[in-house]
């Protein structure tokens, strides 16, 4: 009941905003309220290196004037603040150049249902408890192997927030999140050899996170394996990307086909829709009413409904990714992806990992992502990279200092299977992607 209180608080805010902006004269307004609290604990070589606190609250108004459009924003929430607040948003409205595609969104696209997704865990953890944890965690990975010779420490992190979002077309709605996680990184040295890695886990609800043992084991297993690694020679082979990367395949898919890069004319998949873009075999859809999904939402940034969607079927384009400003620009309607995609999934095949290794039989396994070298342009692709060496389907030793190269037109269309050893940290769910051919820089 106070949790539902509060939304009912928040939402009382929310719409004075929107009350506010009508007085000064505003055609249409929209109007977002965020409050969020949290704890944080760190320890590092078994004592405690941060406890932290968190409790944030922020607020933003849009206001239009006709189709000049005004935006400010706050952390006060006191009445005279309010007022001030949308004083400023109104007074930027009035002093901008007319946007013809600006705009509330379509009153028929407006969420009108609001079933409960089930995000909303509360962890009522004490300080104590929450730095036994973090030290269990901690200790797992230290003690798992002598090779294991220092620590970046061992995170717990807890979260809840409530949202409320409502505009002058009569929208006005607010829900709760919980978000908690439980990360490690450690380092390990073998001769002149010495390496770092990690694990974490992550979740709604705390019942669902890993335990402190295997996040700890994890870290310290995937940071051993990487010891006495070699670099390549330059080539070119197949290339299979872990699940925890392969989230970064599509989101630049994703990146591809959002309005925005798409009605400024810089993506490389312009004028792509119902075109092949990938083998037959994939398909890549929307989730956003997951229970207890990380990207779950029962509509989008501007309220439109979000609903479960093909964004490819058979390897075709289906859909784009859009909200009501760039839908308007493109002449389409909004997709519900103002914010981003929700849960965005592409289905597994029927490899787990070690049948992936067989199937791409010689290559590289990559395990680790470094730099930002994609064109969304051009489609270049351009990372340095770290992994494994595989033949014959076995793993044979782990490499690094080197980077891979394609093109992700030419990368989607290559991809030879998508294993069912899928990630589910994130708001993108993939498992491994194998892609036929790529160019390796080396010695």
């Amino acid at each position: 009941m106070q949790n539902q209180a509060q939304t009912e608080h928040l939402k009382t805010i929310v719409q004075a905003l929107l009350n506010e902006a009508k007085t000064q004269g505003a055609s249409a307004a929209e109007a977002g309220l965020s409050q969020e609290t949290g704890l944080s604990v760190s320890v590092r070589l078994g004592e405690v290196e941060t406890i932290e606190h968190h409790c944030d609250q922020g607020l933003g108004i849009t206001v239009y004037f006709g189709q000049r459009k005004g935006s400010a924003s706050s952390t006060d929430l006191s009445p005279a603040s309010l007022k001030e607040t949308v004083t400023a948003a109104c007074s930027i409205a009035r002093s901008t150049s007319e946007d013809t595609f600006a705009g509330l969104p379509d009153p028929e696209m407006l969420a009108t249902e609001f079933p409960d997704l089930d995000l909303h865990h509360p962890w009522t953890i004490e300080v104590d408890q929450a730095i036994d944890i973090a030290t269990d965690c901690e200790n797992a990975a230290r003690f798992y192997d002598q090779e294991i010779c220092n620590s970046e420490g061992a995170t717990l992190n807890t979260h809840q927030g409530t949202r409320v979002l409502g505009n002058s077309l009569g929208f006005l709605s607010g829900y709760q999140t919980t978000r908690h996680s439980l990360s490690c990184s450690v380092l390990a040295q073998r001769g002149d050899s010495m390496q770092r890695d990690y694990w974490y886990s992550v979740a709604r609800s705390p019942d669902n996170l890993e335990t402190a043992r295997t996040v700890g084991e994890k870290a310290a297993q995937r940071t051993l394996r990487r010891l006495s690694a070699r670099r390549l020679t330059t080539r070119q082979c197949p290339v299979l990307f872990s699940a925890e990367v392969s989230g970064s395949l599509l989101g630049s898919l994703a990146g591809a086909i959002s309005g925005g890069n798409l009605y400024r004319k810089s993506s490389f998949l312009l004028n792509a829709l119902d075109t092949q873009v990938l083998p037959e075999f994939i398909r890549i859809y929307e989730q956003p009413h997951l229970p207890k999904g990380l990207g779950s939402a029962i509509y989008d940034a501007e309220g439109v409904a979000t609903r479960s969607r093909d964004i490819v079927t058979d390897g075709v384009l289906k859909g784009y990714v859009l909200s009501s400003y760039s839908a308007r620009k493109l002449g389409l309607k909004t997709t519900g992806n103002a914010g981003g995609v929700h849960n965005l999934t592409i289905s597994p095949g029927d490899l787990d990992f070690p049948g992936l290794l067989r199937h791409m039989h010689t290559g590289l396994w990559v395990t680790e992502l470094m730099g930002q070298g994609v064109n969304m342009v051009t489609g270049d692709y351009s990372r340095g990279a770290a992994g494994f060496w595989v033949e014959q389907g076995e793993i044979q030793y782990p490499v690094e200092e080197i980077t891979i190269a394609g093109n992700l037109k030419e990368m989607f269309r290559q991809i030879l299977a998508v294993g069912n050893d899928i990630d589910y940290r994130g708001n993108i769910r993939t498992g491994s992607i194998l892609i036929e051919r790529m160019s390796i820089a080396g010695e």
